[in-house]
């Protein structure tokens, strides 16, 4: 493992991490007043599963391709379906929210289940990330992937912080904001998955 090695896995990392930076921007934009250990916790939530995803697409590929490429394609529906959700619930939250702007009790905390759902459903994707580190080792495979969980935590504690700033500002637009986002994240990822 040579700087190369941890170049092409930081890089790879920062190209994963992308969505789940858009979707924890998102969060802080729909909860402003989020305090700084609940963003750790989605830091590490997004982290885990963009290093994850790619170590069980090695496993497969070492494996089970057969199966793997199968499911593969059902990836691009299944991003769709849980981001449209989410996406389409802030998005109704936002529109019937009779909050005024900076009015403390209305911050509604997003749960653990809902970042659960938008960690697998950024980092799924990443599963297609097997096949690219298939001729690594087991070690190897391992680094990469601790490279890119450090890269994605970074990424996205940032991106939470720079969404609490937006979001104080933008009141209750701000989770109408995050589920666009959210819901074009989603229509992003089936578009290139099927199309392209």
């Amino acid at each position: 493992m040579d700087f190369n090695f941890f170049m092409s896995a930081a890089l790879l990392g920062l190209g994963l991490a992308m969505d789940a930076c858009a979707v924890s921007m998102a969060n802080g934009l729909k909860e402003p007043c989020m305090k700084v250990g609940k963003i750790t916790l989605i830091a590490l939530l997004f982290a885990f599963f963009q290093a994850a995803m790619p170590l069980i697409g090695w496993v497969c590929v070492h494996t089970v391709v057969e199966k793997f490429e199968a499911f593969g394609k059902a990836v691009p529906f299944i991003a769709l379906a849980l981001l449209g959700f989410i996406g389409g619930k802030m998005l109704y939250e936002g529109l019937n929210d009779r909050c005024e702007e900076g009015e403390q009790n209305c911050c509604k905390p997003l749960t653990f289940w809902a970042l659960i759902v938008q960690a697998v459903a950024t980092s799924i994707d990443a599963l297609s990330v097997g096949f690219t580190i298939a001729n690594y080792n087991f070690t190897e495979a391992l680094v990469s992937v601790g490279v890119i969980a450090l890269v994605t935590f970074i990424v996205c504690f940032v991106a939470v912080f720079l969404g609490k700033k937006f979001g104080t500002k933008l009141g209750n637009k701000a989770t109408i904001l995050g589920g666009l986002i959210l819901i074009g994240i989603g229509i992003e990822i089936f578009i290139s998955g099927v199309f392209f």
